[in-house]
């Protein structure tokens, strides 16, 4: 991809976070958030045309939010050119990232993204640029050896997610957004929601309390037909659950939230300091160094 002039077809985010109510623990993760950067290109498969979101205004976010580390996900409409993202690490090296990669990936390559501070790949089936389940099995393998784990971003309640797969695959795996589903579909009976419980439940997956403004039916926060759902995740696993911003919200259902209410949010779902902490700290602390 070579750099060239895009029409911007979404918006950027609130540029006036909050700091949150409560009060954040030391040593606190954002585990999901993406840099945005036209220099690199964006691939012609995309579902949206965004504008940037550089490094210096996620570091922004972070020192208003009070986060300290975080973890990098590859943004779809970069695709599997990871440039952006490894620039980023280059400059945060205390922070992580989670590639975009396919079947022609190599081992050396892999190598080369774990020194970089990768400790995952992504598999993406509702954003064009990203990476599908045909490439799973395959990826799986390659993530075991590297002592990696995968990230799906997909929809739960979908019929065809290929859940037996999912259920047996050799690494780790860390479900998107609380399963991306519309939580007006049954609420916390859904039967791809209840799959994901025991996902998490087993030990199979960790997933990442985020993107309540995608899932829920409700136009502006607090997201209340979210909160089941949060808290069905932290009591089925209180030890898999991490929280990630999603900024720059890219593609979003509804109007723009304030990161600073998103992260309120955790408040009701993990109202125990304790829980809080193991959410913010311990747990994603767990997931993203072990390989350190």
């Amino acid at each position: 991809m070579t750099a060239k002039s895009y029409t911007v077809d979404i918006p950027g985010p609130d540029p006036a976070p909050h700091a949150p109510a409560f009060q954040m623990p030391d040593g606190a993760w954002d585990t999901h958030f993406h840099v945005i950067d036209t220099r690199y290109g964006f691939v012609e498969d995309r579902s949206y045309t965004p504008p940037d979101a550089p490094l210096d205004s996620l570091m922004a976010l972070h020192a208003t939010l009070g986060i300290q580390r975080g973890t990098f996900v590859q943004v779809s409409v970069h695709g599997t050119h990871n440039q952006a993202m490894l620039e980023a690490l280059r400059a945060t090296p205390h922070y992580r990232g989670i590639a975009v990669v396919d079947d022609q990936v190599t081992d050396v390559e892999l190598s080369f993204l774990h020194q970089s501070g990768v400790r995952g790949v992504r598999v993406n089936v509702l954003f064009g640029g990203g990476v599908g389940f045909r490439y799973m099995k395959f990826l799986a393998k390659k993530v075991a050896r590297q002592g990696w784990h995968m990230q799906l971003l997909i929809d739960v309640s979908d019929p065809d997610t290929p859940w037996d797969e999912i259920e047996n695959m050799p690494c780790d795996l860390v479900v998107d957004h609380m399963g991306h589903w519309d939580v007006g579909q049954d609420g916390i009976d859904n039967p791809g929601f209840q799959r994901l419980l025991k996902l998490v439940n087993d030990g199979k997956s960790w997933v990442k309390l985020s993107g309540a403004e995608r899932i829920s039916r409700q136009s502006t926060p607090p997201f209340d037909d979210v909160t089941p759902i949060a808290r069905a995740l932290i009591d089925a696993a209180p030890d898999r659950c991490v929280w990630g911003s999603d900024w720059p919200h890219v593609k979003l259902p509804v109007d723009m939230p304030n990161d600073g209410d998103l992260l309120d949010l955790l408040a009701a779902w993990a109202p125990d300091e304790e829980q809080r902490r193991k959410i913010l700290v311990d747990n994603p602390a767990r997931l993203y160094t072990a390989g350190d």
